[in-house]
């Protein structure tokens, strides 16, 4: 698609709002940036766009941002649903997220990977095993820098390794994947797509464009995920860690396996994984799966499943402090997170929780955590419904702070081995930090400061 000469309205200035703009306005497009918020309320840093030939137009949104546009794009942060969105459809304004952008951009296949949980670790897994195959290839997305930016000067014999979410899903129209994958599907995001359905179908625009000719990798031992087959017009390829398959990536025997057209590969023992939990097992099939699609050979596998240690905040280890290890899960925003790094320890959890609420159920969760907590520490906005539900479901010691360092202060007060220290909110981050980046950060610079 042509973008010089076109007017372009870029909705929301964070980094993929940023990067997409910038790069709009060097194809020759009149772009202008525009948010909610004013210059002084941003995070991010833009008085150097006006020189790149960005217009600005911060602080009140109205429809006449609308006049002459010929194309609206959004960044992951902002949803199809407000006004100034439905507003552009009626008019007939082209809305596209930036991954469209990206998409239209980049002369190179795409790996799109996509879940409620273990997005980030099988992307970045995925890229890893790319690199060590000698492929031309940049990771980015939901992850990184944003996918315009990182897509873009990638030859077409190299491959583009991408994070991606459901709000970027949302606004996406020509993007295909040549690999997709979808690890799991889980409530979340309801708050923004409303219900499950919804938040189900913008993950399944990650197949819809493809063909026969591209590859989709499904999780076997999801039925919802599995179910999602009936809809795919390309070439289905299972995982599975629990059962083998007749062809896909599974576990036999203890060792990872890959079958395709008649023949059956060995990668790795899975005692050679150094990521722990089961949830990590699944997202090391899924990377071998998406890679052996995109040119890498098992032995390229084996190497990175054998030295990968995980990636930051994802039951990321921390310290060690008088034989007590604490570890920082910070990305884990929804209860069914916090449960795959539960199921990773065998029990004497000090668990830190809480956040923003997304107002899952917590069942299941705290039923977990009456096993294997034996201190739960809570903080932030959710904590009182945290807690009732901790209550309802027999968990055995609950304690409310008022902010984290004093989590962090009791957790190191009540610690003994052989017990661990995890925090892993099950929440959001909004309620006290800017993302959970910056939650995990200073999480991370609190336990190290117990030193």
């Amino acid at each position: 698609m042509e973008f010089s000469n076109k007017k372009i309205l870029v909705l929301g200035a964070a980094t993929s709002g940023i990067s997409v703009a910038r790069i709009l306005a060097g194809l020759g497009a009149a772009v202008t940036l525009s948010d909610a918020k004013e210059a002084g309320q941003l995070k991010h840093d833009v008085s150097g766009l006006p020189a790149a030939g960005v217009t600005l137009a911060l602080g009140r949104q109205d429809e006449a941002l609308l006049d002459g546009v010929d194309i609206l794009v959004l960044s992951p942060g902002v949803s199809i649903y407000i006004p100034l969105v439905e507003a552009a459809k009626k008019r007939g304004i082209a809305v596209m997220s930036e991954i469209e952008i990206a998409y239209r951009l980049t002369k190179a296949p795409i790996v799109a990977i996509t879940g409620t949980n273990g997005k980030t670790t099988t992307t970045t897994l995925t890229g890893e095993i790319l690199k060590t195959a000698g492929r031309e290839t940049v990771v980015g997305g939901n992850i990184g820098q944003a996918l315009s930016a990182e897509a873009q000067g990638v030859s077409p014999a190299g491959v583009v390794v991408a994070e991606i979410s459901s709000f970027q899903l949302e606004g996406v129209s020509a993007f295909r994947p040549h690999i997709a994958a979808i690890l799991n599907l889980t409530p979340d995001h309801i708050d923004r797509h409303r219900d499950l359905a919804t938040y189900q179908a913008m993950k399944e625009r990650i197949f819809a464009n493809q063909t026969s000719d591209d590859y989709l990798i499904l999780n076997y031992d999801d039925p919802i995920v599995r179910a999602m087959a009936k809809r795919a017009p390309s070439q289905v390829v299972y995982f599975s860690r629990r059962g083998k398959l007749p062809t896909g990536v599974y576990v036999e025997d203890g060792v990872i396996k890959l079958s395709w057209l008649d023949e059956t590969l060995e990668i790795c023992p899975l005692a050679d994984l150094k990521i722990p939990g089961a949830h990590n097992v699944e997202n090391a099939l899924a990377a071998c799966a998406a890679a052996y699609f995109a040119g890498a050979r098992p032995r390229d596998m084996a190497a990175v499943l054998g030295s990968f240690t995980g990636v930051e905040h994802r039951i990321e280890p921390v310290e060690t402090i008088s034989g007590v290890t604490w570890y920082n899960d910070s990305k884990a925003t929804n209860p069914e997170s916090s449960i795959k790094a539960l199921e990773a320890f065998p029990a004497h959890i000090i668990l830190i929780a809480g956040g923003r609420d997304k107002n899952t159920d917590l069942g299941e969760f705290m039923t977990l955590a009456r096993e294997k907590v034996d201190h739960l520490i809570l903080i932030g906005e959710a904590a009182e419904r945290f807690a009732e539900a901790a209550e309802r479901h027999g968990v055995k010691d609950i304690r409310r702070v008022a902010d984290f360092p004093a989590a962090v202060a009791l957790a190191h007060s009540l610690a003994r081995p052989p017990q661990l220290v995890l925090l892993s909110p099950a929440c959001a981050s909004y309620d006290m930090f800017n993302n959970y980046e910056e939650r995990g950060r200073i999480f991370k610079d609190l336990v190290r400061r117990l030193r």
